[in-house]
């Protein structure tokens, strides 16, 4: 119960010291409090746990939290850029047909090929790497 206490506390003060700041220190007052309340949950949970005698070890979970490592997507990166460069083919080949006639067309579907290919070849080395 005393926890509850004291998150009512620290929100009347935030509260209190945005009436007498003003709006302007409005968005630092709310990460303080957001930090305050991060902290409280977490040692509540810590010590739930361990009550409930699970690990004996929490880690302190800090705010703000660490950014994790991001993960490998599985799938094929290769259709993002092929929808991509069918988007943009579509109204550049309108444009380049009529400002450029054939030769600016060749010239803007070379590009997007080369594009492609650039990304095929990118995926290819990055794959002998990781197998």
């Amino acid at each position: 119960m005393q926890d509850y206490n004291d998150i009512r506390q620290d929100m009347r003060a935030t509260i209190e010291a945005r009436r007498d700041l003003g709006p302007e220190y409005e968005s630092a007052l709310v990460e303080s409090f957001a930090e305050r309340l991060d902290a409280t949950i977490a040692a509540r949970v810590r010590a739930e746990v361990q009550a409930a005698g699970a690990a004996p070890h929490y880690p302190d979970y800090s705010y703000p939290p660490q950014p994790h490592k991001k993960q490998k997507q599985r799938g094929n990166p290769s259709i993002p850029i092929a929808l991509g460069s069918l988007g943009i083919g579509v109204p550049l080949t309108g444009i380049a047909a009529s400002e450029g006639g054939l030769a600016g067309l060749l010239i803007a579907w070379g590009g997007i090929v080369v594009v492609n290919i650039a990304h095929a070849l990118g995926n290819l080395r990055h794959r002998d790497y990781r197998d």
